[in-house]
């Protein structure tokens, strides 16, 4: 493999053990280098800044910078893993578009389902290349047809005869199916929690003892979709 085609890795955190791990999971992949090991968080984002990293493996609480205040100053220069011994900060990690979520202690095979999430993700295409993708969508109500765009829908319902779309300023009934909708919407911002709900991950408020909290309701989410709600948010 060409250096072009090397995934650059940085590793950061504030346990010289946990680091060294990594760094050895790392160097087990094809396709991986290991371009900084460090317990100085400033380090990293100093070759991060300078736009030598294209992976960053990144510890959440650290003195100098906690993880969150890092991703928030790097903004999209590099793809983000993070890695923590606490569960608290699952959704603030998603908030910031991160690849995945490893809570320690994890397993090299755990490592390797969020390395697959990585090279995926840095294999899509810039969004300057890609076909412009439609961010709205049309719904057959009982009178109309009308759009809504997918920021506006908080969440779907399924009702005994209908769908029911719920924004932050109505509710709009329609015959389309369940099934439909979750072909039709992106999978990677739309995620079936239970037979009667799809939810939009961007507005999820909290989770509380099995349920998501989206606007101030209290969405149940159903054992056979539990596991894999979990891990598209990046909690295994």
């Amino acid at each position: 493999m060409s250096n072009q085609n090397l995934i650059r890795c940085i590793i950061v955190d504030d346990e010289p053990l946990a680091v060294t791990l990594l760094a050895q999971y790392v160097e087990k992949v094809p396709g991986l280098v290991v371009t900084l090991k460090t317990t100085h968080v400033l380090e990293a984002l100093s070759v991060v800044e300078q736009g030598s990293a294209d992976l960053i493996f990144l510890d959440i609480q650290m003195p100098e910078l906690s993880g969150i205040q890092f991703m928030k100053i790097i903004g999209n220069r590099c793809k983000v893993i993070l890695t923590t011994a606490y569960t608290d900060y699952a959704l603030q990690g998603y908030e910031h578009d991160v690849v995945d979520y490893l809570l320690k202690p994890f397993s090299f095979d755990r490592f390797m389902m969020a390395i697959v999430k990585a090279k995926e993700r840095l294999e899509q295409k810039p969004a300057s290349a890609m076909k412009e993708v439609a961010d709205h969508i049309f719904i057959k109500t009982e009178y109309r047809i009308q759009k809504i765009d997918h920021d506006a829908i908080l969440y779907i319902e399924a009702l005994r005869d209908y769908i029911a779309l719920h924004t932050p300023s109505a509710k709009v009934l329609s015959l389309e199916s369940m099934k439909n909708m979750e072909a039709t919407l992106p999978a990677s911002v739309f995620i079936r929690i239970h037979k009667s709900y799809i939810i939009n991950r961007n507005k999820i408020e909290f989770l509380d003892r099995g349920k998501v909290v989206i606007n101030g309701q209290y969405l149940p989410v159903g054992e056979t979709y539990k596991e894999k709600f979990m891990a598209q948010i990046g909690i295994i």
